[in-house]
């Protein structure tokens, strides 16, 4: 063993032996338990950041422990290598994407490396590759014949620069996210999934996840979005086919005084014949995007249609209004409006003075109105008033009762709507009615009318997998004039897609390239022409993680998948919360439904980790514009608390602003090099600071001292340890022959079995285990004793503590565990410390002496003494004699094994 800590030599001298022993590939074995741990995969942009580090490095620290736990342990990684960013890239670059994809993958994969993640690099996948997407195109034909596929017109995102979809998400204030284009909105032929057809289950199968964040849950419950309701149908004053409306609040059914309608709603297209003002609002809708949380927060406006629809219950004939928040995609493309009862309805309303009637009041109205009654009448019923029920003409109407109703019209009208339940008026026979009896009482009426129904509804809409681009995985169907859309056979996929292609600015080659598209129908032999969309990304990484399972298998998956499945730790950010992790979850069940895996949800714990932060710094120019730079080129000085107290460009010498603490990112220019720092400390360093400087799923700061720090902690145990082998010889801990000191580091010893076990394995608490091994390692740097029993803890405690530390650190551990005595293994096949029961009993305990509920001192007695000795322990310790001073206590409380409260 060497005197000094080369971390660079010790990195590739570990690496050389794990990858000499392939000792991280595994296969299956019923005899040993699986433990399937898997991180998110990543896109081949070319380099890491410090985001990456920290979601692998938390995967790989649970892959070593549970490896040491004895379990049977995957953990692989692949390429989410298809896209919008390579072609983007390819297209500045002037190269292929498949090109620019496969050298990233090449540099990436070494970064990986040199980090030491343990993957099994025999189960690589790499999406864009055929022998990859092929089971994937496979899937789609299969779902095509069950009819969980389908093609249909939709309103769509269209970027008209990068000329494709966008997914709402993929939508910044109108404009994409990359190019930067006002986003426009077109009705374009698309494929679906019905992942609707599983909104039930997948809204079900929340509740078995307990090993998921609430958080996570709470988003997709949200997004999957279940409501009860009624589906009601509204006759068009002079015929017409009727417009359909769904809501979950049939209770405010009398209070309707318009409905509105989506820009490409029907009867909107037929006003817009007639009608120049709609034809221009139309199209100043198709400018911007389709997300639900954008339409909330813009400016409600709309124009009237002209076209009347006449109310189902009172046949009276209210206004129809093409507005901007109502969207084609969700329910029907037409809303009943309620202005009193519903805010968003109320600011339109209120913008185009429009009719705002209230037919739900409070329950404190009421009874308000009730008390009043009940006062001021004995001839009239108090409830008909209140509930706008008819009442004899001489009745006179109580002053309070006005009162108390027209201050509740006037806060609705002039503040906003009353959205909470209560009690009807206005509602004619179903005045005094709550919600419940109401939506009862009309769900009775439409359904013997045969004008509307009972209907559960899920705010979740099908799965769009069509993009216009061409770095994506061919659609596998084809076009025939006569038999439309046609599946590809199974034995003709895969469709592939050219790689050797150029560009002619950002239009799909295989859409320009006629050799490609034209083909046979498969069903009656003519000429036909081959999809040129591809799949969303979507699709590659929601079934990837059983696609590792079975490596060269002929179908998507075998039956080592049974084995695997369900991950038991997946990890990834929580930005991953709706899209990725819900068509995750609804892709397992199709394959369940195949027949390929036998359980119902593809991940049973999920851990989201948080994101790594740093400081920025920049400066001002002329024109009002900032320049950021870099934190690596800044010098900084910092005060004794630790917070920045000048920094100047390194450059010149000149100061620079500071900026906030932000997630790392290009503009900001804050991003730290992952490679520079494994160069410069080392990747155990890097491992050790991503792990200690916050709990896995809160935001980790960036801060190289912190780094430094770590460095600085590994040098020291390699120091120490280095000591210690030294010595000639170390015998074994004879426990019947420990002085108190020797037993006192030894149960330490052995309670951070304890802590860090736990902390690693229920509590995923990484930070909180390595500060207990360094405070081992300082009372171990304050043990001097060299006698046979003090040489034996200490040989213990290295060796505790270089096992502990190999998740986090395997490239360290692996050289100390050689250099005490174990020669080359592998440091994970290790059994996982276990903690001696024996070790951990006190002969002694330290109490806390508080005198008045203030702690005084503390005194040492035996583990077994009673509460007397306690006292009169407490009573003696000269701390608290002198401040006591002769007083006599009034009482002493004495709580065992923690602390003596004396009262005076």
């Amino acid at each position: 063993m060497q005197e000094t800590y080369d971390p660079h030599a010790v990195e590739t001298a570990a690496q050389t032996y794990w990858t000499d022993t392939r000792a991280f590939e595994v296969s299956e074995d019923p005899s040993k338990e699986p433990f399937y741990c898997l991180s998110m995969f990543m896109y081949p942009s070319g380099t890491m950041h410090m985001g990456h580090v920290r979601n692998y490095t938390i995967g790989d620290v649970i892959s070593r422990y549970q490896r040491m736990l004895g379990k049977n342990v995957l953990q692989p990684m692949g390429w989410d290598a298809f896209g919008l960013p390579a072609e983007n890239a390819a297209i500045k670059n002037k190269v292929p994407p498949a090109r620019w994809t496969y050298a990233n993958i090449d540099h990436m994969r070494g970064q990986l490396k040199r980090l030491g993640f343990v993957y099994d690099w025999s189960r690589e996948v790499t999406t864009c590759k055929p022998e990859y997407y092929v089971h994937e195109q496979r899937m789609f034909t299969r779902l095509m014949r069950k009819g969980l596929v389908y093609r249909r017109n939709s309103i769509v995102n269209w970027d008209p620069v990068d000329q494709t979809v966008l997914a709402n998400e993929q939508v910044i204030d109108g404009r994409g996210w990359r190019s930067g284009a006002v986003v426009e909105k077109r009705e374009i032929p698309q494929w679906f999934l019905r992942i609707t057809a599983y909104a039930q289950e997948l809204l079900d199968g929340l509740d078995t996840l307990p090993g998921w964040p609430d958080s996570v849950k709470t988003m997709q419950r949200n997004w999957i979005g279940r409501s009860e309701g009624l589906e009601i149908a509204f006759d068009i004053a002079g015929g017409g086919a009727p417009v359909t409306v769904f809501t979950t609040r049939p209770d405010t059914l009398m209070g309707v005084s318009y409905l509105s309608v989506a820009a490409e709603h029907p009867l909107a297209l037929e006003a817009a014949r007639t009608r120049p003002e709609v034809a221009a609002f139309i199209e100043e809708c198709r400018h911007g995007g389709t997300a639900e949380a954008d339409i909330e927060t813009q400016e409600k406006r709309g124009v009237d249609t002209g076209i009347k629809a006449i109310h189902p219950v009172t046949g009276e004939a209210i206004p129809v209004w093409v507005a901007n928040f109502v969207l084609m995609n969700y329910g029907t493309g037409a809303v009943m409006a309620v202005p009193a009862h519903d805010q968003r309805d109320w600011e339109f309303a209120s913008k185009y003075d429009l009719l705002i009637r209230i037919v739900i009041i409070p329950d404190g109205v009421r009874d308000a109105i009730g008390e009043l009654g009940r006062d001021a009448r004995s001839n009239a019923d108090p409830m008909s008033a209140a509930l706008g029920e008819s009442r004899p003409i001489d009745v006179v109407e109580p002053a309070g009762e006005l009162d108390v109703l027209a201050e509740f019209e006037r806060q609705v009208v002039t503040e906003g709507a009353f959205t909470d339940y209560g009690t009807l008026v206005n509602s004619g026979e179903y005045d005094g009615l709550d919600f419940r009896g109401a939506f009862d009482a009309l769900a009775a009426r439409f359904e013997r009318e045969g004008r509307g129904a009972r209907k559960v509804n899920f705010r979740l809409r099908d799965w769009g997998v069509s993009r216009q681009r061409y770095w994506g995985c061919p659609i596998p169907v084809v076009y025939c004039a006569s038999c439309d859309a046609v599946p590809v056979p199974e034995d003709q996929l895969p469709v592939v897609l050219p790689e050797d292609v150029a560009f002619s600015g950002v239009q799909s080659p295989i859409k320009a390239d006629p050799a490609w598209r034209r083909t046979t129908c498969p069903n009656c032999g003519g000429p036909a022409e081959r999809e040129t969309d591809t799949f969303d990304t979507f699709m590659e990484s929601s079934w990837y993680y059983a696609r590792y399972t079975s490596p060269g298998a002929p179908d998507m998956v075998d039956q080592r998948a049974r084995y695997w499945t369900p991950v038991d730790q997946y990890i990834g950010g929580i930005e991953h919360a709706i899209l990725h992790l819900l068509y995750f979850r609804f892709y397992h069940k199709l394959l369940r439904d195949e027949g390929l895996v036998d359980s119902d949800e593809p991940a049973a714990n999920l851990l989201c980790q948080g994101m790594v932060v740093a400081e920025t710094f920049y400066r001002e120019a002329a024109d009002g514009n900032r320049e950021w730079f870099n934190p690596a080129d800044i010098a900084i000085s910092r005060d004794e608390r630790g917070r920045i107290s000048s920094a100047t460009l390194k450059a010149d010498g000149q100061p620079v602003l500071v900026g906030g603490v932000e997630k790392m990112s290009k503009s900001k220019n804050n991003g730290v090099d992952p490679q520079a720092m494994v160069d410069k400390y080392g990747a155990d360093t890097v491992r050790l600071f991503s792990m200690f400087a916050a709990p896995p799923d809160q935001s980790l700061e960036w801060n190289e001292a912190g780094v430094e720090g770590m460095a600085r902690f590994l040098k020291r145990l390699w120091r120490d340890l280095h000591a210690h082998v030294a010595q000639p010889d170390h015998p074994e801990v004879d426990p019947a022959a420990l002085d108190a000191a020797q037993k006192a580091l030894r149960r330490q010893v052995h309670e951070t079995i304890v802590k860090v076990g736990d902390d690693f394995g229920r509590r995923q608490s990484f930070n909180t285990a390595i500060a207990a091994l360094m405070e081992l390692l300082n009372a171990l740097a304050k043990f001097g004793d060299m006698s046979d029993q003090g040489r034996a803890v200490r040989h213990e405690a290295f060796e505790t503590i270089v096992l502990l530390l190999n998740p986090i650190t395997p490239h360290v551990s692996h050289a100390l565990w050689q250099a005490l005595g174990h020669g080359q293994t592998v440091v994970d096949d290790q059994p996982w410390p276990r903690a001696d029961p024996a070790a951990l009993v006190r002969d002694e305990v330290t109490l806390a002496v508080q005198v008045n509920g203030k702690l005084r001192g503390t005194i040492q007695i035996p583990a077994a003494a009673s509460r007397e000795d306690a006292e009169r322990a407490a009573l003696a310790e000269p701390a608290v004699v002198a401040f006591i001073a002769g007083q006599t206590p009034k009482k002493v409380i004495v709580v065992p094994g923690k602390i003596v409260n004396i009262v005076i």
